[in-house]
């Protein structure tokens, strides 16, 4: 996609998504490329007649940097400058904030089948199949990421995805899911146990219950992410398990799974209306087992909305 300072936009596709680009891409100038290294072989001509100086590249393959280079050499000088996608994405339209309800209702619908599936001698696989069906007949379009169901030690895993092994009756089973919504992500995670919970587990549990809800009574436009992140880290913490919360508490979503701007301890993001987040602590213990909670949420003027919804019970429904 090239978008100059002045004059139309323009696409550039293979024949592959040639007639797809023509019908998605509303108000862009659509050109067929037909063979291989034919894109830089229209860009050139472009840059000479726009007088293009300076061209600013998103992301792209190294490859593809040096031929570009090669092409422009003595034409415009190259930066990367992936960051302006980027702070434009951040804020979302009510039109995309339409669009990731529906992502987060989907999700929730997901998280439902997760509770009414997980049982002691069925494999992390079949749940994920169970959850990924769910979310399939709510209209999803697809996960938005690897499905995780984590249990046992492996719940002690924050990316743990999903494996053949057996759910047995006192394991922690961190379930993250996603859905996609015409291309829009949602995220959320809960911890379940097919089976009645230990002390510890369900102490460990309310901690990381504690944390979300004070991270999401902080969250308002103008917050800082850092000061979010401190307000769960602080909450687990002072419970004695900060050292097992090893990830940052949350990211934005959107196009992406992980997106800007980010609750963390080093972010210098601040939050605007139309953010839209997660908020996920969690606590891992090698050798016991690990526990987070996730939602998708909205910023708003003085709050936040969740837009995925669901219990928090730590209980499969049996």
């Amino acid at each position: 996609m090239l978008v100059p300072q002045k004059g139309d936009c323009v696409l550039f596709t293979y024949g592959v998504n040639y007639e797809q680009v023509k019908a998605e891409a509303a108000g862009f100038n659509v050109e067929l490329l037909k063979k291989s290294g034919e894109l830089t072989e229209k860009l050139t001509p472009i840059v000479k007649n726009f007088k293009i100086h300076k061209a600013a590249l998103d992301s792209i393959g190294h490859e593809f940097y040096r031929t570009i280079s090669k092409s422009f050499r003595g034409l415009a000088r190259l930066t990367l400058r992936n960051d302006m996608l980027w702070k434009l994405r951040q804020v979302k339209d009510e039109h995309e904030i339409k669009l990731m309800k529906k992502a987060g209702s989907i999700t929730s619908a997901g998280m439902k089948a997760a509770y009414e599936t997980i049982r002691p001698g069925r494999t992390e696989i079949e749940v994920a199949a169970e959850i990924e069906y769910a979310m399939r007949k709510e209209n999803g379009w697809g996960s938005a990421f690897e499905t995780i169901v984590a249990s046992g030690v492996r719940s002690t895993y924050p990316h743990g995805g999903c494996a053949d092994r057996k759910i047995r009756e006192d394991d922690l089973v961190v379930v993250d899911i996603g859905s996609a919504y015409q291309h829009y992500a949602s995220d959320m995670t809960r911890t379940i146990i097919a089976g009645a919970p230990n002390e510890k587990q369900k102490r460990i549990h309310e901690i990381v219950k504690n944390a979300h809800e004070n991270a999401f009574r902080a969250v308002k436009a103008g917050a800082k992410g850092k000061d979010i992140d401190n307000a769960a880290r602080r909450t687990i913490e002072d419970s004695g398990f900060g050292q097992y919360f090893v990830h940052g508490l949350g990211h934005g979503v959107g196009l992406d799974i992980h997106e800007p701007p980010s609750f963390s301890t080093s972010s210098k993001d601040l939050l605007a209306v139309g953010n839209v987040m997660t908020i996920e602590p969690g606590i891992y213990v090698p050798n016991f087992g690990g526990v987070r909670l996730e939602d998708t949420i909205l910023v708003r003027k003085d709050e936040a909305e969740k837009l995925t919804e669901g219990t928090y019970e730590l209980q499969a429904e049996t």
